[in-house]
């Protein structure tokens, strides 16, 4: 005797916005690495080579300036992942065409 199951109307949404927010955290996370690494050098360089800089940002200042950016990279490619896919399901749903 096979399980009777009664599937939710809410799931196939919950899995899509499930789906959603994990490829927005790879990409995320993808461009936080990258920004922070191309924020990196041009920090380091400059506070080794500009004397401003040298006498002025210290250690703890270097990191939160490549970390602003990382964060930045972030937050930036997650949201517009989600409002990518959102549009992308709402077109989707309302298109009559198919």
């Amino acid at each position: 005797m096979k399980p009777t199951v009664i599937e939710s109307p809410n799931e196939k949404k919950i899995a899509d916005s499930q789906s959603t927010v994990r490829e927005a955290a790879y990409s995320g996370f993808k461009t936080a690495a990258i920004s922070g690494a191309i924020a990196a050098v041009p920090t380091l360089v400059g506070c080794r080579v500009i004397p401003w800089a040298k006498a002025n940002l210290n250690y703890t200042a270097q990191a939160l300036i490549i970390s602003a950016a990382s964060v930045a990279g972030f937050f930036i490619t997650a949201d517009k992942t989600i409002l990518q896919n959102a549009r992308g399901n709402s077109m989707g749903k309302y298109d009559k065409s198919t």
